[in-house]
């Protein structure tokens, strides 16, 4: 379980304080205008954001002073963050080991998350070869191999057409579910959660406006969701 308890977050002259509690195993999105600071509680989750009065609990331990590389996260981004120098399989081997020093079960479960994300066969590929869908599927196979309970998503399919972002949704929302991840996802789009989500909850000035099951929230709109949907 994830639970944000009055978490506040101030940066400049902009704040927010937020709570929010995702059940272990679901899936929940996170939508509303740009700028509500969708991304900024996940970056605060993660570690990458200090934040000031309020708690963070993954599966009732307390995030405060545990470093980035110490929650038990995985973030996958826009940007697929893959290295250009390096092959498909060398990049998704990082989820096990930095130094790529693997010994062949290792190796195996590298070639079986690329098996997963249907990128069977490409690792000896460059990631310039790959496209834009296939580079996220790397990335997707990287945090698969990173074994962490909680997988953060920010927008990873953004840029990708409505077929294959739906296709890379149903995807990652099926390999949590097998793997036992709990999810947060930023995403623009409504259809998105209700493809995916089993909880959404709309950032609006700074705070939660709505939040519940998908299907009750999208069928009972608030007056923030229904102005921010149009």
């Amino acid at each position: 379980m994830i639970r944000l308890d009055h978490l506040f977050i101030a940066l400049d002259d902009w704040q927010m304080t937020i709570s929010l509690t995702v059940e272990a195993g679901s899936f929940c999105a996170l939508i509303g205008p740009s700028g509500a600071g969708k991304s900024t509680i996940l970056n605060a989750i993660a570690g990458f954001l200090p934040h000031g009065p309020g708690q963070i609990f993954i599966d009732g331990a307390d995030m405060a002073n545990l470093p980035p590389a110490k929650r038990p996260i995985s973030m996958l981004f826009q940007d697929h963050n893959l290295f250009n120098h390096m092959t498909v399989a060398q990049n998704v081997a990082l989820g096990i080991c930095p130094s790529l020093k693997l010994d062949k079960s290792q190796w195996q479960q590298v070639h079986e998350a690329l098996e997963q994300v249907e990128l069977g066969g490409m690792g000896s590929r460059l990631p310039r070869a790959l496209s834009g869908g296939q580079r996220q599927r790397a990335s997707l196979a990287r945090a698969i191999l990173r074994d962490r309970p909680v997988l953060l998503l920010d927008e990873p399919f953004a840029a990708l057409g409505p077929a294959l972002r739906k296709d890379m949704l149903t995807l990652v929302s099926d390999l949590a579910r097998k793997n036992g991840q709990t999810i947060i996802m930023v995403t623009h789009h409504p259809e998105d959660a209700m493809l995916a989500a089993d909880q959404t909850a709309l950032v609006h000035d700074g705070t939660i406006a709505q939040q519940g099951p998908s299907e009750q929230l999208f069928a009972n709109p608030s007056e923030a969701l229904t102005a921010y949907m149009g």
